[in-house]
């Protein structure tokens, strides 16, 4: 156990970053392995969203997760599940309203020195 106050500290925030870190990691094998025992467009978009958490965190590395995306990807293309698009939501959201336009101002003419 460590003396110095500022160490002791240390480990208690380690031991509260391995539990997070421990949580995500749970969930994104859950993740890829509901995604091997049934493939469907649900389990390939969740084992996408968790890589993206993972990596969001900093649980595993960016390159780690590209590589799994592309074996999932052909995990579910082998299966035959369409694979859910990435901009699917942001389509199915209604379209703003166009700000009305305002007239625009009028400039006064500048004054003429003498």
């Amino acid at each position: 156990m460590p003396i110095i106050k500022s160490a002791k500290k240390r480990v208690r925030t380690a031991r509260k970053a391995a539990i997070r870190n421990s949580k995500t990691k749970r969930s994104l094998r859950e993740a890829l392995k509901a995604l091997t025992g049934s493939p469907s467009t649900k389990s390939h978009s969740s084992a996408q969203s968790a890589l993206d958490k993972a990596v969001k965190k900093g649980v595993i590395h960016k390159n780690k997760a590209a590589r799994l995306k592309k074996q999932a990807a052909a995990k579910a293309k082998a299966a035959g599940v369409k694979p859910a698009k990435a901009g699917a939501k942001k389509a199915a959201a209604p379209a703003k309203k166009a700000p009305a336009k305002k007239p625009a101002a009028k400039k006064a003419a500048p004054a003429k020195k003498k």
